[in-house]
């Protein structure tokens, strides 16, 4: 009787404990991911989320799929995935803008952007390019030119961006202060207002990412003065940098791309994650969707450890450039 009786109690505990075993021992991932962006469908970090979505969905062998929410310079995805489950099913990709400038930028942000993150890959630095409108500044063909019309006007010559605080705004504030001169920044919501600022004559010029730029210089729509790395871009041979074309010696003005994911999320996880994304990134034809396509550079070291520590040290550096713009959202 005892015997039969442990017996059932036995197969009793085995039912209970079974589906959380089981839970327990469900390999990840086993269900679909979500890769988080904050900013709109058609940005760069939305063009970027995309392209990686596809490849990882086949090596994980679940869907991958893109949610873009929208707001406060990236920080309402931020926050979001800062809160999320250190699960393995929610992931950011996020910027230099969202996770060093803004850092600066915003008195009180509801995350911290160091700490309430686990770091995934480094997935390239972004650079800039210095457009003016041919239809609208036919007397502007060179840097100098930009340089001399400021000085004709200081503070009459107006530049768009993508945002106060964006790195289109830091980028004009660090040539105009390495130029010498004094120019009007206009902010706008996105980089598709900002263009058309540009193309209509409401603005001179703008510093905008080197994706949409490309197009639009192949357009012909834009003419390309120069572009904000030390050296230039495989996908604009033609276009000069910065210090190649307005003289200006050691000028910079790059961001990156990177994926995140929750804090404290596992360490098999963390380290599953950043070696397929790692080698995604570094197949040859991402490569060349990279610097042809997008104008974007491959990282060297796209592990955890080297994006913490760009991570670390452009919070710093971006402090300054911030500080000395004056910008500041509340």
């Amino acid at each position: 009787m005892l015997r039969r009786t442990a017996l059932r109690l036995s197969a009793l505990a085995a039912l209970t404990f079974a589906p959380a075993a089981m839970a327990q021992e469900a390999p990840w991932p086993n269900r679909p991911i979500t890769i988080m962006g904050g900013f709109p469908n058609g940005s760069g970090v939305d063009i970027y989320a995309r392209k990686l979505a596809e490849p990882l969905s086949q090596v994980l062998g679940v869907p991958v799929v893109v949610d873009n929410r929208t707001g406060a310079g990236g920080n309402i995805a931020s926050e979001y995935v800062a809160r999320a489950r250190p699960d393995g099913y929610t992931f950011l990709l996020a910027t230099a803008g969202t996770h060093a400038i803004n850092a600066s930028l915003y008195s009180h942000l509801p995350f911290d952007p160091l700490k309430d993150v686990t770091h995934i890959a480094l997935l390239g630095d972004v650079p800039n390019v210095l457009l003016v409108s041919p239809q609208h500044s036919p007397n502007i063909n060179t840097c100098p030119d930009l340089i001399a019309a400021a000085k004709a006007k200081p503070g009459a010559l107006a530049y768009a961006s993508t945002g106060n605080g964006a790195s289109t705004h830091l980028g004009g504030v660090q040539f105009s202060l390495a130029a010498g001169i004094d120019t009007l920044h206009v902010p706008y919501r996105g980089q598709g207002p900002a263009m058309v600022s540009l193309l209509s004559g409401e603005t001179a010029f703008f510093f905008n990412q080197s994706g949409p730029s490309i197009g639009a210089i192949s357009q012909g729509q834009v003419r390309g003065l120069a572009v904000s790395t030390r050296r230039r871009l495989p996908a604009l041979p033609n276009v000069p940098t910065v210090e190649e074309a307005c003289g200006l010696p050691g000028f910079e003005s790059t961001t990156w791309y990177g994926l995140l994911a929750p804090p404290n999320l596992p360490a098999p996880i963390q380290a599953r994650m950043a070696q397929e994304v790692a080698k995604i990134i570094s197949q040859p034809d991402f490569v060349t969707w990279l610097t042809d396509n997008q104008g974007i550079t491959p990282p060297a070291d796209p592990s955890p450890a080297a994006f913490r520590r760009v991570h670390e040290q452009d919070i710093g550096r971006w402090a300054e450039i911030v500080r000395r713009s004056g910008a500041k959202v509340d």
